[in-house]
């Protein structure tokens, strides 16, 4: 079991408000989506070779917004129900170091884009999401066994698009030889 770090935990007022609790991972990741220029972040994707199954890129907004619903609904509830003093103290601690797992997957996941697409560091940006695999599998664990069922069955679409994710970033690396730089060709298309 992990710790509860208040240093690197979201606040309880963001666990504690439902609406806050669900907006702000879609606000922060359409603030990273935007910052990493969508016309060029589509060109970029469409220019790489890629695995089979690849998703056409309209597809990534959509998805992300809900999933990022899904995981602040499933923060909310967690902490807000987990951490009732009419809990058990196992109850409440779970609530507390799930808390704690979700802020630092919440930074890690935000930083996935920038670093595959705005660095190309495919390496990197797949033991990111690697990292995010198994952070959310032991969250959604932890929280729906400890906490509140709800909360982890409702982690389970993140941690399936994580898996696909995955798939995604070490075949689109493994393909381009681990190397995303763009030549003055592919740019100009």
């Amino acid at each position: 079991m992990t710790t509860y770090l208040p240093k690197l935990t979201l606040p309880d007022a963001v666990f504690n408000n439902l609406p806050v609790s669900v907006l702000l991972p879609i606000a922060l990741g359409t603030l990273v989506g935007y910052s990493t220029r969508p016309k060029d972040t589509k060109r970029d994707y469409l220019s790489w070779k890629q695995p089979p199954l690849r998703p056409p890129p309209w597809v990534f907004g959509p998805a992300w917004t809900v999933l990022y619903g899904l995981m602040g609904y499933a923060a909310h509830r967690a902490v807000h129900l987990g951490t009732s003093p009419l809990n058990s103290a196992a109850a409440i601690a779970a609530a507390r170091h799930g808390a704690t797992l979700y802020s630092i997957q919440l930074g890690l996941n935000l930083a996935w884009m920038p670093l595959f697409f705005g660095l190309r560091r495919p390496v990197e940006a797949t033991v990111d999401v690697l990292a995010l695999l198994g952070i959310n599998g032991y969250l959604a664990y932890l929280w729906g066994s400890s906490v509140d069922s709800t909360a982890g069955w409702l982690l389970v679409p993140y941690v399936a698009w994580l898996g696909f994710a995955t798939y995604l970033s070490a075949g689109t690396g493994y393909l381009n030889n681990w190397d995303l730089t763009l030549d003055d060709t592919k740019k100009a298309q």
